[in-house]
């Protein structure tokens, strides 16, 4: 169950050249303090240590050693089209064609970009680079060209691995991402619109980027130059080591606006041994649906920061429900590691395998508490992600009339209680509850009549969070009402 993300004008953009579609570094220099000597026992020092010298380092070395095992891939393959033919201006065509909404198939062809991570033909690439291709090929720096074979293709984390048939390659170092560090030179290596073995360079923006229903990777983004037929091109550190598979950009144009995202190569890593093993990768599922944390829901849930994931729903059976999980618990950790933001979340889980057990710290009734969870299989039942409007508006009453629930209707939703949102005004309407809405809980404590609900506005602080249903879906929206 999800609500959408309701996102800015930028839109995310896969950056294959249209795959089936158409074809000065700054030096930070040492300062000292031009302080004179007072006295012959009194010498004026720096408040800090200043910053050394830093130099961008010798890219052409990297590109020298590890560039040929950087490739072109074009691929081709057929798709549908909606036939759109001439008929001229003869009125009973229509009635002639055996379909009016009759596709037909015609040919089309991409690019993008990879690199050999074994000297015997194993290629790594985004799996959109290769998605529904007949035909993929690769092209050597040294201008020989191969057909590939996809070993195997993993949507969830967008890699795919290929195999072509030679030996003896020249094959790229892989690096931890772990060490790579924010604001720490980064390199690109690819085919921006077919220009092969183009070079560009930049710095690490971020690590562990969520994006918009993308939460099963941690992203690294980088200000490198990447536009479409980068994708699936490595991305290196200032020791020539991979950290990354270049993979989206945010763009308003289509083209590279100077925010670039790459799948961590440890997480790609991964991925490539289960499909060299097994010809597919395997995620697992916790079972619930969660949403972030912000400012005024920290305050209803009486949080010391605005940190975790929400949940606004557990799957009956699933995972998180035999663990214990319920509807208001907020997730701060996930085996020892801080769940930040709520794709911090998704992140571990879908990366984990099936079976996997994993430690859960969660924030409950104003405590804490740990649980165990046995992780299920992502291929059954796909776990989601809610978003909410991030919104803590100006204050004021509740603002909503609300009736009960009759009995049919209730059955309808699947559970007991719950009150039916008629109207919506004042603060609760710019948080983001709309009319047709089901009010399930305040503050995470079910609510079927309206005097409940007046009790506990009455006792609630300045923020209240309502866990609404809308549709199949439930979120909760918190509502600043003082």
């Amino acid at each position: 169950m999800t609500t959408p993300f309701k996102t800015t004008p930028l839109v995310v953009a896969v950056i294959a050249a249209g795959v089936f579609g158409a074809a000065g570094a700054t030096a930070f220099t040492r300062t000292v303090s031009d302080s004179a000597v007072t006295s012959t026992s009194q010498v004026a020092t720096p408040a800090a240590a200043p910053v050394g010298v830093v130099t961008p380092p010798d890219f052409s070395q990297i590109t020298d050693r590890y560039g040929p095992a950087v490739v072109n891939i074009s691929v081709s393959g057929m798709t549908k089209v909606a036939d759109q033919s001439d008929d001229g201006d003869d009125p009973l065509a229509q009635f002639f064609r055996q379909d009016p909404r009759q596709q037909r198939q015609v040919p089309v062809k991409g690019q993008g970009s990879g690199f050999i991570v074994n000297a015997d033909g194993i290629i790594l690439t985004n799996a959109h680079v290769v998605r529904d291709a007949k035909e993929v090929v690769v092209k050597l720096t040294d201008r020989r060209e191969f057909v590939a074979k996809v070993l195997g293709s993993d949507t969830t984390t967008d890699v795919a691995v290929l195999k072509i048939d030679a030996k003896n390659l020249p094959v790229v170092a892989l690096g931890n991402v772990a060490d790579l560090r924010v604001g720490a030179w980064v390199l690109a290596i690819g085919s921006p619109y077919g220009l092969e073995n183009t070079v560009t360079a930049g710095v690490v923006s971020a690590k562990g980027r969520s994006l918009p229903n993308d939460g099963s990777v941690p992203f690294i983004q980088t200000d490198v130059a990447v536009n479409p037929g980068n994708s699936g091109g490595p991305l290196f550190n200032a020791r020539g080591e991979v950290v990354g598979i270049n993979s989206q950009i945010y763009s308003q144009t289509g083209g590279y606006q100077g925010v670039s995202f790459a799948i961590p190569i440890d997480v790609a890593t991964k991925i490539k041994d289960q499909i060299v093993a097994t010809g597919k990768a395997q995620h697992a599922r916790l079972g619930v649906t969660i949403q972030d944390v912000n400012q005024a829901l920290a305050d209803s849930f009486k949080l010391d920061s605005p940190s975790g994931a929400l949940v606004s729903s557990v799957e009956k059976g699933s995972p998180a429900d035999k663990a214990g999980l319920k509807v208001g618990d907020v997730i701060r950790s996930i085996n020892g590691k801080p769940v930040i933001v709520s794709g911090d979340l998704p992140a571990v889980v879908s990366l984990a395998m099936p079976g996997e057990k994993v430690t859960l710290g969660i924030h409950r009734d104003g405590g804490t508490q740990q649980l165990t969870a046995q992780l299920g299989d992502a291929s059954k039942v796909p776990t989601k992600t809610a978003s909410a409007k991030d919104d803590a508006t100006k204050g004021g009453k509740l603002g909503l009339a609300l009736r009960e629930l009759d009995p049919r209707e209730q059955q309808e939703l699947g559970a007991p209680g719950g009150l039916l949102i008629a109207q919506v005004g004042g603060a609760a309407e710019q948080a983001g509850v709309e009319p047709g809405d089901v009010l399930l809980s305040l503050n995470g404590t079910p609510v079927s009549t309206v005097e409940q609900v007046r009790a506990l506005v009455t006792k609630a602080g300045k923020n209240v969070a309502l866990l609404v249903q809308r549709g199949p879906n439930k979120i909760f929206l918190p509502v600043r009402i003082g």
